[in-house]
């Protein structure tokens, strides 16, 4: 499920995992409209392996972000301790966004 949110006079999504979990967060958009592109962008992308930016922080936990093929982040993740916790978080993505429903909420 992708949940969108307004903030202030911006618009962001994030995508939730069956059990609640937030797997995915974008940046902060200009318009509804913006963010709505964003999450088209992120269903459209995640089955892409050219797209998946996968990092390690500089204290040694991984994440990962998804670009769209003109190279600009769409969504980012968590801090993940190991490098298998992140390629699940990738695998969730990948499952739960191309059909995943979104809901506005406040």
């Amino acid at each position: 499920m992708f949940e969108l949110k307004k903030s202030g006079d911006k618009f962001h999504f994030v995508l939730k995992a069956g059990n609640g979990q937030v797997i995915l967060s974008s940046q902060m958009y200009a318009s509804k409209s913006g963010a709505m592109n964003g999450i088209e962008s992120v269903k459209t992308n995640c089955g892409n392996d050219d797209c998946w930016e996968r990092k390690t922080a500089k204290n040694g936990k991984f994440h990962f972000n998804l670009k769209s093929t003109n190279g600009q982040i769409i969504g980012s993740s968590q801090m993940y301790a190991g490098e298998s916790g992140m390629e699940n978080g990738i695998d969730s993505v990948r499952n739960n966004a191309p059909g995943a429903d979104v809901k506005e909420v406040e």
